[in-house]
């Protein structure tokens, strides 16, 4: 019997306390693209990919020119030069794709490197109008 009393009694405080709870929610992301310094992360994102996309577009362009010169000259050469020419165009194919990943690897950092002050500066900010609020709980919609 003083067993139930007492789990009656912890049931009921737990529940009070349950309730004088305060929870707040937010929708982060909405707070994310309202702030100011976004456009300016988001420029620089841009401007980074574009630099990124340029050398991308030269190897590109030298690889393409390099082959169309070895299609157009491919008859006349020797045995021994068309093998070096096709290595040569297997090592810049290889370099373009090597690339391509390092670039995408690359811009996906920048990001990071550029969002993060930015989330953190979101984060401080939730938790300290909940903690002037007195919320207990944010929830993030």
């Amino acid at each position: 019997m003083k067993r139930l009393i007492l789990l009656l009694t912890i049931a009921i405080m737990s529940g009070s306390m349950a309730l004088s709870q305060k929870i707040g929610h937010i929708n982060s992301n909405d707070l994310l693209v309202a702030m100011p310094e976004r456009a300016t992360i988001e420029t620089e994102i841009q401007n980074h990919a574009k630099q990124l996309e340029a050398q991308l577009l030269t190897m590109q362009r030298e690889l393409e020119t390099k082959y169309q010169d070895f299609q157009a000259k491919e008859s006349l050469m020797t045995e021994a030069i068309r093998e070096d020419k096709i290595k040569e165009l297997t090592s810049l194919e290889q370099r373009l794709n090597a690339f391509q990943e390092s670039a995408q690897a690359d811009l996906q950092k920048k990001e990071q490197e550029l969002t993060e002050p930015l989330i953190t500066k979101a984060k401080d900010a939730i938790n300290k109008v909940a903690k002037e609020n007195g919320y207990t709980y944010i929830i993030d919609a």
